[in-house]
């Protein structure tokens, strides 16, 4: 479709309706030159790989449009970790600049840097290598399908994460592939390559997609996580395997002793014998949290050592002298910890924590293993990203880019109890408070396996809200990571039901502490907080705006719709095929008629996580029963958006909606 379709359908008076299908070519109507002009873009930082030995730290980072999103050209930089001297690498991109480095990984000299390459479009990788000093770009291998995960191995051999012939983006967040033709073929397989003297070899069988991996120590094998079968769908699955480099067999180390144990971040000890990885309730392969397990690389029983921790680990890495390293959310505040894999119940030692993000591979932080410097992304709701060096708990800054740079607004941690829970969450309130009460928006986040945390306010649609003169509560209910298992598994058969009794608390709670209006609340979310934001609609009026991103509207129908529906056994305990009345209960198609909010809903086209069929059903509804709703479907766009025209779009989209329904 080459031009907007805008369709105004009849109703009755008090109806709006307006159904969207959007065309890139009928989106692209800004000048990137004169906005950037008008205002600066904050620069990302995507990726970040220490050198061995901490002289070098590489990037990928880029500029965010000013819609917010990621960036659309991207920059592979080496920094030196004590000057913090910049070179860019040259990148063969073309004048377009239109090409994206990924999967950074030093070799164990540290003096040449490896990093795949793929232009946007295209599903294929060229690998390369450039020296330390950002120099001397070299091609090592075109490779006819994606690469994710470089490692170089104990011997200098490359390994990585391969899918030949791919049709699609790794990941079940990415436009899924064309749904037309014979779909009853074998399903593509992410398989353990390695590059060596000259010559690829596949390492894991064929048939398996490998999720996650490391190298062992003694360069033979290796440890990951891996299932049979669709990649996207069979993550929540998955199990603990190790593979033989020479045999290419696998085998199996460790199972999770239920479906409620999903596995993640398997790391392995300096020593070879011990791998941690991270398991519980997780909802998203790219959100990660739960307990601390660990099992011999050779197999046998699986131990939790943090049963009952009031906080969950989100990323792992071992220290030289076989400490394990994590990254914890507990409550408002990261952490990063050190404790002893040996130990039965290990008791984590706190060696720093801040009501901050920070972002690093391994344990939050990349890492030069003898000098104990580390590299971490740092950032808050008011302060933009940077990169920060040292040791942990004392680092500096080592980029100043975005130093200049500032988010107009208040954060607040508010906390609260309800049905025998603490609960945490975040009120950001504009920084020059208007007077009379202030209209409040509550964003729901994703997952539901997730948490709002500090991350810095970019120009975009929360920051346009806050300018406007709303307040924005960004509440972490039961089913969030950050207050341990039990409390991450507690909406468990229960999905939407003791969560908004939670957000709806939380809200009571802000109205305390904060000149809110009760008459002028509003709710938004992707995802599972698309969710929540149609499933609150049918349960209170006391929302008299809503905006569903990539919404569920129907359990029993998205079951049989989406692409990763392994995820809602743990969920709700069976399939609907078992069990329909439990995900009848959840549905917000079930309570329609209690609907007399507002909705505005959108999602993409080729999203394969929340399809579009569950927003078109949802906006049908409301459109019969007469009740004001819109809709848009983004082409080319998956669980999420990512083109800076759809983001300005949905953004422009946004705020009218609230404006027409929340504003005096």
């Amino acid at each position: 479709m080459e031009r907007l379709a805008l369709q105004l359908l009849g109703g009755a008076m008090k109806t709006l309706i307006v159904a969207v299908i959007l065309s890139s070519a009928a989106l692209v109507t800004i000048d990137p030159g004169a906005a950037y002009a008008r205002s600066r873009p904050v620069h990302q930082f995507l990726e970040l790989a220490m050198a061995p030995n901490g002289a070098k730290l590489a990037s990928v980072e880029g500029n965010s449009p000013l819609s917010g999103g990621y960036p659309v050209v991207r920059e592979l930089v080496v920094r030196n970790t004590s000057t913090g001297r910049a070179v860019r690498v040259s990148l063969p991109c073309g004048h377009v600049r239109q090409c994206w480095p990924s999967a950074l990984a030093w070799s164990p000299g540290g003096k040449r840097l490896a990093f795949a390459l793929r232009r946007p479009g295209s599903h294929d990788r060229t690998i390369y290598t450039v020296a330390a000093d950002g120099r001397h770009l070299h091609k090592i291998l075109a490779f006819p399908g994606t690469v994710e995960t470089l490692r170089f191995g104990p011997g200098g051999a490359l390994a990585m994460l391969a899918v030949k012939g791919a049709t699609k983006e790794v990941g079940a967040t990415e436009p899924g592939a064309a749904q037309t033709g014979d779909l009853s073929g074998p399903t593509p397989e992410q398989r353990i390559a390695v590059y060596d003297h000259g010559t690829l070899h596949f390492v894991s069988p064929a048939g398996m997609w490998v999720y996650q991996y490391q190298w062992l120590p003694d360069g033979r094998g290796f440890i990951g996580t891996a299932a049979p079968g669709n990649g996207d769908d069979n993550w929540w699955i998955a199990k603990l395997y190790r593979f033989d480099r020479t045999s290419r067999a696998a085998r199996v180390i460790f199972t999770p002793p239920d479906r409620r144990h999903q596995i993640a971040d398997p790391v392995v000890s300096p020593d070879g014998k011990t791998v941690a990885f991270i398991s519980g309730l997780m909802s998203d392969f790219i959100s990660t949290g739960g307990d601390i397990w660990t099992v011999g690389t050779g197999g046998g029983v699986g131990r939790d050592i943090t049963p009952k921790m009031k906080a969950s680990a989100l990323s792992l890495g071992f220290e030289c002298d076989g400490q394990l390293r994590v990254l914890l959310l507990r409550g408002a505040a990261h952490q990063i910890v050190d404790l002893d894999p040996a130990q039965a119940v290990a008791t984590p030692k706190l060696i720093w924590q801040g009501m901050e993000t920070i972002y690093g591979p391994e344990g939050g932080a990349a890492a030069a293993c003898p000098t104990a410097l580390t590299a971490t992304v740092r950032q808050s709701f008011t302060h933009a990203p940077e990169i920060a060096v040292g040791r942990i708990g004392h680092w500096h800054d080592l980029t100043h880019v975005n130093s200049t740079l500032s988010a107009p607004l208040q954060a607040r941690n508010v906390t609260w109890t309800n049905d025998g829970y603490d609960i945490q969450g975040w009120l950001l309130l504009p920084q020059h408070m208007p007077s009379g009460k202030l209209p409040l928006i509550t964003e729901v986040h994703g997952g539901p396996a997730a948490a709002s945390v500090p991350r810095y306010v970019e120009p975009g649609t929360m920051r346009a809200l806050l300018k406007r003169g709303y307040a924005v509560f960004l509440p972490n209910p039961r089913g969030s990571f950050g207050q341990g298992e039990i409390f991450a598994s507690a909406n468990v058969r229960d999905l939407g039901h003791g969560d908004l009794r939670d957000i709806l608390a939380g809200i009571d709670q802000v109205e305390k502490i904060a000149p809110v209006d009760d008459q002028r609340l509003g709710i938004m979310g992707g995802s599972y907080g698309g969710f929540m934001t149609m499933w609150a609609v049918t349960q209170t009026n006391r929302f008299k705006a809503g905006v569903a991103a990539a919404g569920i509207s129907d359990w029993t129908s998205y079951y049989g719709e989406n692409g990763i529906d392994q995820w809602m056994i743990p969920y709700f305990g069976a399939s609907v095929y078992d069990d329909p009345k439990v995900y009848e209960r959840s549905s917000p198609i079930h309570f329609i008629k209690n609907v007399h909010t507002p909705v505005f809903a959108y999602v993409g086209a080729d999203d394969i996580e929340c399809p579009a069929p569950q927003t078109m059903e949802f906006w049908h509804a409301l459109h019969d029963l007469g009740v004001p709703t819109s809709y848009a479907i983004y082409p080319g766009e998956g669980h999420g958006l990512r083109d800076p025209a759809h983001i300005a779009d949905a953004k422009r989209r946004t705020l009218a909606w609230f404006a027409r329904y929340l504003k005096n």
